[in-house]
């Protein structure tokens, strides 16, 4: 995460501009435009910055995108002095941004660019506008530009993620002109030759158009005018989307997603009549288009898929029930749907993935989470390198797991809290020196002879696996698994001399990708089974996390169950040392693409599934799901000295309670209709009906599903994993505040959404410091410190 220091442009023209802010030292004054031009223009350009500042053609973006740092909110030109951030003042960018300014307040450029609409102006200047971020020059919030980095220089990485978003990061960061050598360590200064600032206007420029795309999706939903307007403005001032924003993070391209979906299926919803026309099928694979995007940035994505699937099935289910629809109009309707919301997104996530393996060619930091196969393809690898082909009696190996997602057979001097209390053996996803372990004869067999000719170990052989760094050897009795308790206990037992034959284990060959001939273990291409010679089991190592006490490494057990075909009982050899034995060489054997991207994302889940709390650590970070929609706590985003710039992580009171309980009267007004349908009043058209089922009933769908993930499941929290739910909760506002007022007095309606725009606004500025970051000693900003568990003051 990175900081960012906007000195200059941080009084707004509403209210900016108080006593607290004109005693910080350092901070230029500004001025404010007329307020008929801020209406026109600042305003709505609140949501991630400045002015308009790419409008027209591509190329004028490009051109204006370095000078957006001299713009302020109300278009003001500041210079940029050098200052404690290392900002360097910029004449040639001060130019251009003063060029800009004077077209942004000439009434014909308006006309020109923005439409003679009000309506229209909104959607425009807020799809444009993407404030700068490049004023601090320290990380803080910037996490994920260091994937960006993994993917310039070409290095296999692993994350729970899929790997659409930060390729997108890689992409931002090559676009800059960035070599990919630095590491976003947290609180680092960033390198003159990085143009740190590119890459955060891009993540930026996915938050910004947010705002235009819920200002269709409202259209389309059939709110009024008013009402568009008040949930467009929700969106553009809401201060955790903007502050979420501003940084190399992955959530401005997840809320994207997620409203492109939102607004693809309500466009294809409007299209329900015009089945099979050229419109209806673009809006169908726009939504699935927008589906494999979301899912490819995170798997979060997946509670928005599940929307528009409920919405399929029950559109399917309705014209399934059409007696005068012909059985091939019904096929083809089932048949577009699979193709278009199902194969298609599926094709877009899988090539997320291909243009992933093809990046990431060189070996990095991530190779462990592969299979072996996999990672002795990679450039820079030692897997396979220089290792004798043949494995025998004496030789130093790492053994894989072959299941998906599949660790290395791993054993530390730690014991079991229980159970046999004797050593931990698990499985590891990254390279160890606790992961190396000796093939070593049966007790029944002679001793080993480091002197004597080699003995390879061929398929049926019983051995003894000692652990290198313990010297215990791998071991087995009848004793319940930690945590799956149909199996038994693997741990690591006795030492060289000392032991039973519960030591013993059997070789099981299951396959060799580059020989037929199973007299030998081969190094990388030999898959093989390890039976207990006592207890007939068979050692397999599931994606089951052990708990902290087992540093949520994987459990390895000995599976009672005799399935040849379940590949967390295979292992094969991945390294291999041997001095008596020449280096050999494995052959070009690939692993298959499908293989590794069911590995890799069997690998994500399960690494997902072990980030669960630590109950021996206070984890100032996370927070309860139960604390996101009353808007109980923020987050800080980075180191809190007043020497820096400071970013809090807190949502617009009014957007987060509004729409809150906008989620509660929804409920109290469908059972009212209920009771007065039941009851013989038919005082709802046909229209307000599927009003009431497609602008309210879904968009409470989509906050239910986007929110009781998070209640349900183990792993740790944070505040951030609301933002998704918080917009379907602000579409459900928009249409309450809609339906209570489409029937009162104008001068009424008119003072309702005046005073909620008002609020939101109001609020919005009010809160601003914590967006565009908080300078000097952070007791200054009490003020915005309403309840204690906002921490973004210590006053």
């Amino acid at each position: 995460m990175a900081a960012v220091n906007d000195r200059g442009p941080v009084v707004t023209g509403a209210d900016l501009g108080d006593a607290r802010r004109r005693n910080v030292p350092g901070t230029p004054q500004t001025h404010q435009l007329p307020l008929s031009t801020l209406s026109r223009v600042s305003v709505s350009s609140l949501a991630i910055g400045c002015p308009a500042k790419a409008l027209g053609s591509l190329r004028q973006i490009v051109s204006l995108w370095p000078c957006a740092n001299s713009l302020c909110l109300t278009g003001t030109v500041l210079p940029r002095d050098p200052g404690p951030m290392g900002v360097d003042h910029c004449p040639h960018r001060i130019h251009r941004a003063r060029l800009l300014h004077t077209s942004l307040q000439d009434r014909s450029f308006q006309h020109r660019y923005l439409g003679r609409s009000p309506v229209s102006r909104p959607p425009v200047i807020s799809s444009l506008s993407c404030r700068c971020n490049g004023a601090a020059n320290l990380t803080a919030c910037d996490s994920f530009g260091k994937f960006g980095s993994h993917y310039l220089k070409r290095e296999f990485y692993f994350d729970v993620h899929p790997p659409a978003g930060k390729l997108l990061v890689g992409l931002s960061g090559y676009l800059a002109g960035y070599n990919g050598s630095f590491e976003f360590k947290s609180g680092e200064t960033y390198p003159p030759e990085l143009n740190y600032t590119f890459m955060r206007q891009f993540n930026a420029f996915w938050g910004a158009i947010c705002v235009p795309l819920a200002y269709w999706t409202a259209k389309e939903l059939k709110l009024r005018r008013n009402a568009v307007w008040l949930v467009t403005l929700m969106v553009l001032c809401e201060n955790s989307y903007t502050t979420i924003s501003r940084f190399i993070l992955l959530d401005s391209m997840l809320l994207f997603g997620t409203v492109a979906t939102t607004l693809c299926w309500a466009k294809f919803h409007g299209q329900r009549k015009n089945s099979f026309e050229p419109e209806w099928f673009f809006w169908l694979f726009m939504t699935g288009l927008s589906i494999g995007f979301v899912t490819s940035v995170k798997l979060v994505g997946l509670f928005v898929t599940a929307l528009v699937g409920l919405y399929t099935i029950e559109d399917l289910w309705n014209k399934f029930g059409d007696t005068k629809m012909p059985i091939s109009t019904l096929a083809a309707h089932v048949g577009t749907r699979v193709v278009g919301l199902i194969i298609l997104p599926f094709l877009v996530y899988l090539l997320s993935f291909a243009i992933h393996f093809a990046v990431l060619t060189n070996s990095g930091p991530g190779d462990a989470q592969m299979s072996s196969l996999f990672q002795a393809n990679l450039r820079g690898t030692e897997v396979g390198r220089n290792s004798p082909l043949e494995v025998a009696i004496g030789s130093k190996v790492t053994i894989k797991n072959m299941g998906y997602g599949g660790g290395l057979l791993h054993s530390h001097v730690q014991t079991y809290p229980e159970g046999s209390g004797q050593q931990q053996v698990t499985c590891y996803h990254h390279k160890d020196a606790n992961n190396d372990w000796f093939f070593y004869p049966n007790r029944r067999d002679a001793d080993y002879d480091a002197a004597a000719e080699p003995r390879f170990i061929a398929d049926g052989q019983t051995i003894r696996l000692l652990h290198s760094q313990t010297g215990r050897n791998l071991h087995s009795h009848q004793i319940a698994a930690p945590i799956t308790k149909a199996d038994w206990e693997v741990s690591s037992y006795g030492n060289i001399t000392v032991g039973d034959e519960k030591d013993h284990w059997k070789i099981e060959v299951v396959s060799d990708a580059a020989s037929r001939d199973r007299s030998k273990i081969r190094t990388l291409t030999t898959a093989f089974r390890l039976k207990h010679e006592v207890l007939g089991c068979y050692l397999r190592a599931g994606n089951v996390n052990l708990p902290q006490w087992g540093f949520k490494q994987i459990e390895v057990t000995c599976t009672k169950d005799n399935k040849p075909r379940d590949t967390y009982t295979h292992w094969n050899i991945e390294s291999h040392i041997n001095e008596k034995l020449p280096p050999g060489d494995p052959g070009q054997y690939r692993s298959p693409f499908f293989k590794d991207f069911v590995h890799l994302n069997v690998a994500m889940m399960t690494s997902n599934n072990a980030l669960v709390p630590d109950p021996d650590k206070q984890d100032d970070l996370a927070s309860q799901w139960w604390q996101w929609p009353i808007l109980h706590v923020g987050l800080r985003m980075c180191g809190w000295d007043d020497k820096i710039v400071k970013y809090f992580l807190l949502g617009n009171p009014l957007v987060y309670w509004g729409s809150t309980a906008g989620l509660g009267v929804f409920g109290l007004l469908t059972v009212w209709y209920i009771l007065r349908w039941q009851r013989g009043y038919r005082e709802l058209s046909q229209f307000d009906i599927d009003q009431i089922h497609y602008a309210g009933i879904y968009p409470v769908i989509g906050w239910f599903l986007h929110y009781l993930p998070f209640v349900i499941m183990a792993r740790v929290t944070y505040v951030h994993h609301y933002y998704p739910a918080l917009y379907f909760a602000i579409l459900t506002f928009g249409f309450l505040t809609d339906w209570f007022t489409r029937n009162q007095k104008k001068i009424i309606q008119y003072a309702t959404y005046a005073v909620l725009d008002a609020t939101v606004i109001g609020l919005y500025i009010y809160f601003i410091p914590i967006c565009w970051g908080m300078t000097g000693p952070n007791r200054q900003y009490g003020y915005m410190k309403w309840f204690d568990t906002w921490r973004m003051s210590d006053a």
